[in-house]
């Protein structure tokens, strides 16, 4: 064999090695809505692999003249946005119908105060992996993060960040306990 010969079968060798490395595209996961609405029903876009359920999102109207502008109105216990917590069903990142109007409050809040920013702390329970979880976690993050941006907040004024199962309650033996684990946490800067 000549010289040409043997470097032409290599760069073919390495051709055909090369292409059975090629890996093949990750389709994205679908996560099934169990909402007792039904998106998928009254919103086409549940159908089309959104988890996002908009169909009860509406406009926001900001006041100017709105006592939001308060920043004792998020500690306070009587005021919405003293609820910071948004539930989510087992193994799902789909933001219930229950957590819209507190989603509402939070959005109206930071449009009249653009200077405040918001941390989204994706949390699960304790079963399955630690990436699967830290996944889920971050799903569950962005899912309130599309939700606040459905309503015009700005992604300047919002991070999204999973912990995953590293802040559950230890020791969770019932479901009930379980599914306090299985949230989102809305977390003002310098708060």
């Amino acid at each position: 064999m000549n010289q040409s010969t043997v470097k032409l079968l290599s760069s073919l060798v390495l051709a055909l090695v090369l292409v059975a490395c090629k890996s093949t595209p990750m389709t994205s996961a679908t996560v099934e809505d169990k909402s007792p609405n039904q998106a998928a029903a009254t919103n086409p876009a549940a159908t089309t692999g959104s988890t996002a359920d908009t169909s009860g999102i509406k406009e926001v109207a900001i006041d100017a003249n709105a006592a939001s502008n308060d920043v004792s109105a998020l500690k306070d216990p009587n005021n919405i946005l003293s609820k910071r917590n948004v539930y989510f069903d087992f193994d799902s990142d789909a933001v219930k119908a229950e957590f819209r109007p507190m989603i509402e409050a939070h959005a109206k809040y930071l449009l009249a105060n653009k200077n405040a920013k918001v941390i989204l702390q994706g949390n699960t329970d304790e079963k399955g992996t630690r990436e699967y979880n830290l996944a889920l976690g971050q799903r569950r993050s962005v899912a309130v993060k599309k939700s606040l941006n459905l309503l015009g907040v700005q992604d300047a004024q919002i991070e999204t960040v999973s912990f995953g199962k590293e802040k559950v309650t230890e020791g969770c033996a019932d479901e009930a306990c379980n599914g306090k684990n299985r949230r989102a946490d809305i977390v003002y800067e310098n708060e």
